[in-house]
């Protein structure tokens, strides 16, 4: 975290980061492919996979905790890392897959699993993603489940209270990890 504090523009009472960036920038997850270039540097291109741990290695920049933060987060560490070593690097991160960023619809789906999560998606959407529900799918009995660190959140979601517009906060937009089950 200590890396990030000159990018900082305020520490939230969990120690998380808060930047100038946008609430609409992407979260890098573990899973994502990233690939880092270093102008007129080709030996420091390279594609780097963020780890279960969160972390990333790139050679003279060293370990780098990626998930969690935005590319931009990111791309700053490096940049101050490597100006250590180069006069004034000019760096670019460029998200290559998005791998780490998914959902989860299981149940009584027409195509359940994992679907990734590269744009925002509220339930009825991943509902949609998922090829609808079967017709023997308990449409009002439907579950999202989020974790919250340790603890599991469970939310209630009823399908034909959407469909007709009524109690449309329901209609959640999902976060990476979310599990939406259709029982």
């Amino acid at each position: 975290m200590r890396a990030f504090a000159s990018a900082c523009v305020a520490l939230t009472a969990w120690g998380n980061c808060v930047v100038a960036f946008g609430a609409d920038a992407y979260v890098l997850q573990p899973g994502d492919m990233l690939t880092v270039s270093v102008w007129k540097e080709p030996e420091l291109t390279t594609d780097l996979l963020v780890r279960p741990d969160g972390g990333i290695t790139m050679p003279l920049a060293g370990e780098i905790d990626a998930a969690g933060h935005s590319v931009e987060e990111v791309k700053t560490v490096i940049d101050q890392r490597l100006a250590h070593y180069l006069s004034k690097p000019v760096v670019t991160v460029i998200v290559k897959q998005t791998l780490g960023n998914q959902i989860f619809v299981i149940g009584k789906v027409t195509h359940p699993g994992p679907y990734p999560l590269n744009r925002p998606v509220d339930v009825l959407q991943a509902l949609s993603l998922a090829g609808g529900v079967t017709p023997f799918a308990s449409v009002n009995d439907i579950l999202i489940l989020r974790r919250d660190g340790p603890r599991q959140i469970t939310m209630k979601f009823r399908y034909s209270d959407v469909e007709h517009g009524r109690n449309l906060p329901q209609n959640i937009l999902l976060q990476s990890g979310d599990t939406v089950v259709v029982p």
